[in-house]
């Protein structure tokens, strides 16, 4: 097998010599140059596996030896050595097509790291497009897949912008799946979904004792994304205190667990999405501009569905046979005027409102076939306002105590269903008269609750 190579780029001799201790006590073989000169000869004459250089060198910039390497050698990782605390000539760097960054003075574990993730990058396999879980051929899906196949490859930020239920978290994870760190967790957090008072604890974790209730140590979510992704979802929704604590964390690649006396270093890669336009929350003054910066790095947006119409008849395809599966039932065809229908509808809320639909559709049709009936596209989307009549349904006693209104309303579903089977003798046929709903729906539903556990 052949050694790996490294080549480094520093004008002080005590920082070069310290780099070629450490690569060379990780088996790595390695080249030092004085300058870009050099370093270009170097370049013409060896293949390597990961490159580092300084910014300031005696003949020019860092960054102008990042994007020689990006145009002539871009399967070659090259990671910039910046000035403690100069996060913007970082961000420009990596802009610029840099793997990575170290700041000076140089902490060897994490200069470690990155040069294990960027010798598994330059590993990784040639993926082709189809191996992306992103269903669809349109330009547009085709100029996102091969951005994901690129962006993969880089630990740079990135920024993943588009419409609520257009698959932003899906681009994420394929970018995650297909990168050096996928053997490591992928981890996504929901950040409007954070209670304001949780939200420290969550990101950074805690220590037993340090607040009332903290019975034992809790690990945060940047811990238990080490190695990994952190996916950062409706990130506009963090309050400012809490951004700014966000940025620390980012730009010193370390988090302080409330209560205990000193940071831990981490190593994730921070991908990020929302719905909301950012950049006029900046300018609203309600996001940090300085945040706002260091997440977009790379900026990646998400088409709506309405602009990629011809994928529609491959999603129908793929989740109803999801739907069918999860259910354990027969994939229903669907009729061409319902197709077609679909097709011209305008989803506001996109693949997950056309998804919602379907599973609709799915319990509703006759004979395993989708009709135009069956989707209720002209149904409306806000539910009646409840009558006030001094009475109240017993299914609706119970105090909305739940992660979601979804979890509340399953529960609600649960009680009416196992109350009419039971008032039924388990007699499915029987109870789906009851309830009003075709037997077809019944199954579909105690599969969905997981109550389908005995024979028709």
């Amino acid at each position: 097998m052949p050694s790996m190579r490294a080549l480094v780029i520093d004008d002080e001799p005590d920082i070069r010599e310290l780099l070629e201790i450490t690569l060379s006590r990780m088996s790595l073989d390695v080249d030092a140059a004085a300058n870009i000169a050099e370093a270009k000869q170097y370049l013409e004459t060896c293949e390597y596996n990961i490159c580092l250089t300084d910014m300031k060198l005696p003949d020019g910039n860092g960054i102008d030896l990042v994007r020689h390497v990006q145009k002539h050698f871009p399967s070659l990782p090259i990671a910039v050595i910046t000035a403690h605390g100069n996060m913007d000539t970082a961000i420009e760097a990596m802009k610029a097509g840099a793997f990575d960054f170290v700041s000076k003075p140089i902490d060897l574990p994490s200069l470690r790291k990155l040069v294990d993730t960027a010798i598994t990058t330059g590993q990784l396999p040639n993926t082709s497009e189809s191996s992306i879980k992103i269903i669809g051929d349109s330009p547009q899906i085709e100029k996102l897949k091969k951005a994901i196949q690129k962006l993969a490859r880089s630990q740079a930020p990135i920024y993943i912008s588009g419409e609520s239920g257009s698959g932003k978290e899906l681009v994420a994870r394929s970018i995650h799946e297909l990168g050096p760190r996928n053997s490591s967790p992928f981890i996504a957090v929901n950040c409007g979904a954070i209670p304001k008072e949780l939200m420290e604890s969550e990101f950074f974790g805690h220590k037993k004792g340090s607040f009332t209730g903290a019975s034992q140590d809790k690990q945060g979510l940047f811990q238990a994304a080490e190695g990994g992704t952190l996916f950062l979802d409706e990130v506009a929704d963090l309050p400012l205190e809490m951004q700014v604590k966000l940025l620390r964390a980012i730009q010193e690649k370390a988090v302080r667990p409330i209560g205990a006396p000193s940071e831990i270093a981490t190593n994730v890669r921070i991908l990020c999405a929302t719905h909301k336009n950012l950049e006029q929350l900046v300018n609203d003054g309600n996001f940090r501009q300085d945040l706002f910066y260091r997440l977009n790095v790379i900026q990646l947006n998400v088409p709506a569905l309405r602009d990629r119409k011809e994928d529609i008849p491959q999603l129908i395809g793929a989740l109803l046979t999801r739907i069918a599966h999860n259910c354990e039932l027969e994939k229903p065809g669907i009729d061409s005027a319902a197709q077609k229908k679909l097709i011209e509808y305008s989803y506001p809320g996109n693949i997950r409102e056309l998804e919602n639909i379907l599973e609709r559709a799915f319990t509703l049709c006759d004979d395993d076939v989708i009709q135009e009936s069956d989707l209720q596209l002209n149904r409306s989307a806000s539910p009646p306002a409840p009558r006030d009549n001094g009475k109240q349904s017993s299914h609706f006693n119970a105090s909305i105590n739940h992660a979601s209104i979804d979890d509340y309303l399953a529960e609600v579903e649960r009680e009416i269903i196992c109350e009419t089977l039971e008032q039924t003798r388990w007699n499915k046929t029987l109870a789906a008269k009851k309830l009003g709903i075709s037997f077809r729906s019944l199954r579909y539903r105690l599969a969905k609750l997981g109550l389908d556990d005995s024979d028709d």
